[in-house]
């Protein structure tokens, strides 16, 4: 079996198993040469840790019986996609609304602020200049711009934790 219907069999899997529950959803599937498949699953209200042992647990037995890695020849991780990496669907977007983001773009500029919305073809990031630095007034006056960033524009969009 070649790594593209390896990869395909493996996602119908994983789409089969969560497939009671909607609200989950694959977000990635990736398998090493050295049969290290990595599988990330989110959730519209993300995921729990408990969720993802329970689906672990149940994918490796499927695996072990289904014989797709003769002799058991495999490692499985099953996880959600953490904070470092990049958004890869639009579903990610929807959930992401209201959180700050960094989004690069294909020619190598960089937006950061929070996700305004999310459309089928494009997003909307809301930048915050002027204010304050570190609590001290900057002397500018608060100024709201606004990115329409077209999907098909972005390398990657990362979420930025704000504290």
């Amino acid at each position: 079996m070649n790594a593209a219907s390896q990869i395909e069999t493996l996602e119908n899997m994983v789409e089969a198993l969560i497939s009671a529950e909607p609200q989950l959803f694959l977000v990635e599937l990736k398998v090493r040469p050295t049969n290290n498949i990595k599988v990330f699953i989110d959730g519209d209200q993300g995921v729990s840790i408990e969720k993802l042992v329970h689906y672990n647990r149940r994918l490796y037995k499927e695996l072990e019986e289904s014989g797709l890695f003769p002799g058991g020849d495999f490692s499985l991780e099953l996880s959600s996609p953490g904070l470092d990496e990049p958004l890869k669907l639009f579903r990610q977007y929807q959930k992401n609304i209201g959180r700050h983001v960094e989004v690069t773009e294909k020619d190598g500029v960089q937006k950061t602020g929070k996700l305004i919305s999310a459309a089928e073809n494009e997003i909307v990031v809301e930048e915050e200049r002027g204010k304050s630095l570190a609590g001290r007034p900057t002397g500018k006056k608060k100024e709201i711009v606004q990115y329409t960033i077209p999907f098909e524009n972005i390398k990657s969009t990362k979420i930025q934790i704000k504290f």
